[in-house]
């Protein structure tokens, strides 16, 4: 079996059911459109994602959560535009400090190889030219499985294309490139700017906002124009019933064309290369953005 894809594939790795919709919908909903195969993997089943959505806040949601979470990504993954979910089959590990953080079957307690190892199958299953996880810079919001994503991701990138590390999870393959997502603080600040200027109670208070404020702002190498996809995010959130409010100001508070008219795109930043795996990436202050994530990655045809 040849070890070159056949087809370009964008593969993004999360935390829970909803992350794929908070960070990067657009990017994945854009790149689908293009003929671009697109894979999801979901470390945990969210089964401690607190209930947010006071419609759905009943018992019998809540003794079933692990199986809606998991009907309410399908729901997410198919507005997205993912071609395939793979859930890498751990439990919720919690907030930090929560008894759900010692449960033996949670991501944050899993066995390092082992987890690595999981994630190593899919990446050399599905080929990818490109990888998308969470960068090491989360203080404003230090969850377990975000971390992890994190540690895992970054290992299963540097040994996917290593033949003598993980030999059973299958034949080798390096994608081309490593990318983290990053949150703006100074995106943030125009939404709650936003807010004010329409005399409109924002959902970004002191309290939150002074936090954001010790957040170091992370360097963008790269910007995708996602405002032919805007209300991707928008209608994937709206599919996790159990854990966004409809009413929420927080994701709902502005008018759409106001939302969608701050800042417009998805930023990332570029972390390691598959010619050097290794190897953090640095990326010249005075550099150009990349606007395609897929930027320098040959086509197959090119292989």
């Amino acid at each position: 079996m040849s070890n070159v894809p056949d087809e370009l594939c964008l593969l993004t790795v999360h935390a829970h059911p909803d992350d794929e919709s908070s960070k990067g919908a657009g990017t994945v909903a854009w790149y689908h459109a293009r003929g671009v195969r697109t894979v999801l993997v979901c470390c945990t089943g969210g089964e401690e994602g607190d209930v947010l959505n006071p419609a759905m806040d009943t018992p019998e949601v809540r003794a079933r959560i692990a199986d809606i979470r998991r009907e309410e990504l399908a729901r997410a993954a198919e507005v997205i535009g993912y071609d395939e979910v793979v859930h890498l089959g751990y439990r919720d590990s919690g907030m930090p400090g929560t008894p759900a953080n010692d449960h033996p079957e949670c991501f944050a307690r899993a066995p390092a190889d082992e987890a690595i190892e999981r994630l190593v199958a899919v990446v050399r299953r599905a080929r990818p030219q490109v990888m998308v996880v969470y960068g090491e810079e989360q203080s404003s919001y230090p969850h377990p499985d975000h971390l992890r994503v994190h540690e895992v991701g970054v290992a299963a990138f540097e040994a996917a294309g290593d033949p003598g590390r993980y030999p059973e999870a299958g034949p080798p393959h390096q994608p081309d490139k490593l990318y983290y997502t990053v949150h703006s603080g100074a995106r943030f600040r125009e939404l709650h700017q936003a807010f004010i200027d329409r005399g409109l109670e924002s959902p970004f208070d002191e309290a939150w906002r002074k936090r954001w404020a010790g957040v170091p702002e992370e360097p963008v190498t790269t910007s995708l124009d996602i405002s032919s996809v805007a209300d991707v995010r928008r209608r994937a959130l709206l599919a996790h019933a159990t854990q966004v409010d409809p009413n929420s100001r927080f994701w709902f508070g502005l008018p759409p064309e106001v939302l969608d008219a701050i800042h417009p795109t998805d930023d990332y930043r570029l972390a390691r290369l598959g010619s050097a795996p290794t190897e953090p990436v640095e990326w010249p202050a005075d550099a150009p953005r990349e606007t395609d994530l897929f930027a320098g990655v040959p086509s197959p045809a090119q292989r």
